[in-house]
């Protein structure tokens, strides 16, 4: 019990630690609290200047609500939770594999420093994106998920801020279910993986952004703000009463597994879920959701 506990003692000061070089050091490509600035401050002005909602105020409903959930999810849940959670949980199950003479090295398909390093980092890129659209799926089709996953749908107007509006719930679904398969290809350098990070950011903020681009035939391989739209619509056909486009950077699995779904221009389509009026508006509430909160119709 005291390894654990030196663990999360050490990753409440490692982490606080790196926030204060991130925010002091600005001499570093892949420095991720700058470097979220300057993509939302990008799409931000590229909201300005092309605006698909052209009546939509420049801070829209709730901009800076989500502004707040950017940073909060970004930075501040990792120092209050996050990274002891993870890493306490990741060495508990290194512990469970070590009792029956395993590691996680064990299960390694490849190590990606053998492979060029473009290889390695589209392979991370597919395989994560795979894995997330998954989980994507399952916070819509399992009913206690989709209550921590409907704070990312009471969104009712959209805004590249709103990309991070999500429950604290949902990186712990992501990040568990993705900790195997990234586990078991091994290898992966801290700054490639940045790459990697920055590209999702980017196109994760341009999903949601006030912008009518699709990108002409490569729709049917990224994610684009004309697919996005649909899959915060309010009303949706029967047989997609679980969702559509669930696709996180890349649009291709939704293609390939038959869940995407552009009828028509989504522009101006109402937003959210049924039973959103009842629905938890501030940011505490909302965080809290659904454990402290009245039963009503949401």
């Amino acid at each position: 019990m005291e390894k654990y506990l030196d663990i999360i003692k050490n990753s409440y000061s490692g982490y606080w630690n790196y926030l204060k070089f991130e925010l002091i050091d600005i001499n570093h490509w892949d420095n991720y609290f700058y470097g979220l600035i300057a993509i939302s401050l990008l799409v931000w002005i590229l909201e300005l200047i092309f605006p698909w909602r052209k009546n939509q105020p420049i801070f829209r409903k709730d901009f800076w609500l989500d502004t707040f959930y950017m940073f909060f999810n970004f930075f501040l849940l990792n120092l209050i939770v996050f990274i002891a959670l993870s890493n306490t949980v990741s060495e508990f199950f290194n512990d469970i594999l070590a009792t029956i003479g395993l590691s996680v090295k064990d299960f390694e398909l490849f190590d990606v420093d053998n492979l060029p390093k473009w290889l390695g980092l589209f392979i991370f890129f597919l395989v994560a994106d795979f894995v997330q659209w998954n989980t994507h799926r399952l916070l819509h089709r399992v009913d206690w998920l989709w209550n921590f996953h409907k704070v990312h749908h009471s969104v009712k107007q959209m805004g590249f801020a709103a990309h991070l509006r999500y429950h604290w719930m949902e990186p712990v679904m992501y990040k568990s279910l993705l900790y195997i398969p990234i586990a078991i290809i091994g290898g992966f350098d801290a700054q490639d993986v940045a790459i990697v990070h920055f590209f999702n950011i980017t196109i994760g903020h341009l999903n949601h952004a006030n912008l009518g681009w699709d990108y002409g035939i490569l729709k049917y391989i990224f994610n684009n703000p004309k697919m996005h739209i649909w899959h915060h619509a309010k009303e949706l056909p029967k047989h997609a009463r679980y969702g559509v486009n669930y696709g996180i950077t890349l649009s291709l699995w939704d293609y390939i597994f038959k869940t995407d779904y552009i009828p028509y221009s989504g522009r101006d389509i109402e937003l959210g879920f049924e039973g959103d009026e009842n629905f938890p508006k501030d940011f505490v509430s909302q965080e809290l959701y659904p454990a402290f909160h009245k039963k009503n119709n949401t």
